[in-house]
């Protein structure tokens, strides 16, 4: 299921697909929504980067300490670490990383 859109009302993230209805919700206490990609989105909850499916079931998560997330875009979610881009898949995978 395509994820068209996360946008925040009230304490809650909503989640709508391509024909803009809303499929899911995340509470949004403790979760800053980061990017949001095709499949999945990212979130900053506490020191942790996390990745939501569309059904906001969490799919990953990996430490935040030193990551910056950039955005999220097709299947991939980029972070800045120091001097690096580093790319990254839904399950938290680095899938590359370049001098930045």
């Amino acid at each position: 299921m395509a994820i068209s859109d996360v946008s925040l009302k009230g304490h809650w993230y909503q989640v709508f697909d391509e024909s803009g209805k809303k499929i899911s919700e995340l509470a949004s206490t403790g979760n800053e929504v980061q990017g949001v990609a095709s499949d999945f989105f990212v979130v900053l909850h506490g020191h942790w980067i996390q990745t939501y499916d569309a059904k906001c079931k969490k799919i990953a998560d990996m430490a935040a300490a030193g990551n910056v997330v950039r955005g999220a875009s097709g299947s991939t979610f980029t972070v800045q670490h120091g001097h690096w881009i580093q790319t990254y898949d839904k399950n938290c995978k680095k899938i590359s990383e370049r001098a930045g």
